[in-house]
């Protein structure tokens, strides 16, 4: 009797080991991915890119004509440049130096424009201009945010996608030209955005930013729940990341982009979807619900980076980035290098649907920025630890 209890009791035992062995493998995803895995597939989903739009001044058409030096294209180029940075290939240089030879280094409406959109270019540009200091790099983009301090309005930034076009643009300024004015600016107008438009377009409680005045409460997404838009989330995170890389420690309100960033990444972390993705609707997954590419890679580029940096928990973020990226990588890359899974351009969930692994969004090019971002980020963390 005394042997049998034994062995019930071993056996109870090692179920419990197993399922407890069970329990940790699904909490903690494992690193599946190489470096040099990494790089091939931003590799391959960049030589789709560059191969399908080798005239880097072409005009874009969707449902009319817009010039290539718009945001979704200076978004491409943002994620080209973190490549370039861990994958030193001239055609990448010369790729990003011939679309601003062919604007003339520009903005699209002129040095007095004050939409962020026509800004974002502006990131780029400093960054070939930080490589190579040729005056017409900087000319025009510092014009034109010289024009919008000396304005002394700072309620541009209506929207939050914004933020992301064009705060890291007076960051890069300040930097370049040793002129703190840019990175106080820079604060009256995130400030704006954060604490005044709409009554606040931050929300302290969630840790999440609604997209815009029109989805602050009392609206509603149609499960009852706030409406937190997955990409316009995702541009407030990498902008907080690019302009934390850039402030000095001696700026003043660095603690505070360094706090809500951390608040924004636990927001995220929250409303994860169990496959590594996010949905359109961080809070309501029946309003268009499903895979989405853009918002994943930006909360991805987001975890990697915080990681990189020592500011994210490793055993919290980890398991979440590592999903993030193998479901991007399995699920959302073809063999081509086209992004599946990619919203459409918009504001809210229910904008540039249907979104499918083969569906067409109406821009490429914003969704491969996004994903370069990540995977640059990616391959630093992997680098750093020690992975071939």
């Amino acid at each position: 009797m005394i042997k049998r209890k034994r062995t019930m009791y071993g056996l109870l035992l090692v179920m419990v080991c197993c399922v407890t062995a069970c329990a940790t493998k699904k909490q903690v995803a494992p690193v599946v991915n190489t470096k040099r895995e990494v790089l091939d597939v931003m590799r391959s989903a960049n030589t789709y890119f560059m191969e399908k739009w080798p005239d880097t001044g072409k005009p874009i058409y969707t449902n009319r004509w817009r010039p290539s030096n718009i945001w979704t294209r200076a978004v491409y180029y943002e994620g080209l440049m973190a490549l370039y940075k861990i994958d030193a290939d001239q055609r990448y240089y010369d790729y990003a130096v011939d679309w601003g030879t062919k604007h003339a280094w520009g903005l699209r409406n002129g040095t007095q424009t004050r939409n962020a959109d026509d800004q974002a270019c502006g990131q780029t540009y400093l960054d070939l201009y930080e490589i190579d200091p040729k005056p017409e790099r900087l000319a025009t983009i510092k014009t034109n945010i010289d024009y919008v301090i000396a304005s002394g309005k700072v309620d541009d930034w209506t929207w939050i996608d914004a933020i992301q076009m064009a705060m890291p643009v007076f960051a890069k300024l300040g930097v370049l030209q040793k002129d703190d004015r840019y990175f106080d600016y820079m604060y009256k107008m995130y400030a704006h955005s954060k604490n005044s438009e709409g009554g606040g377009l931050y929300n302290t409680k969630d840790k999440l930013w609604w997209r815009d005045k029109d989805f602050v409460p009392p609206y509603q997404e149609p499960n009852g729940e706030d409406c937190y838009w997955s990409r316009g989330n995702g541009w407030v995170v990498a902008a907080l990341v690019r302009v934390l890389d850039l402030l000095p420690d001696t700026d003043p309100h660095k603690t505070e982009y360094l706090q809500d960033y951390k608040n924004l990444m636990e927001g995220v972390l929250a409303t994860q979807r169990t496959d590594g993705f996010w949905n359109v609707s961080l809070h309501d997954p029946t309003n268009f619900g499903g895979r989405e590419t853009s918002g994943t890679a930006l909360f991805a580029y987001g975890m990697a980076w915080g990681l990189n940096n020592g500011l994210l928990d490793a055993k919290t973020y980890r398991p979440a980035l590592n999903r993030a990226w193998n479901a991007m990588v399995k699920e959302s890359v073809h063999p081509s290098g086209f992004l599946g899974y990619l919203q459409g351009t918009g504001k809210e969930p229910k904008d540039g649907q249907p979104v499918s692994f083969s569906s067409v969004p109406d821009f490429e090019d914003y969704g491969l920025g996004c994903f370069l971002l990540a995977g640059s980020a990616y391959y630093v963390l992997l680098d750093k630890e020690g992975m071939k």
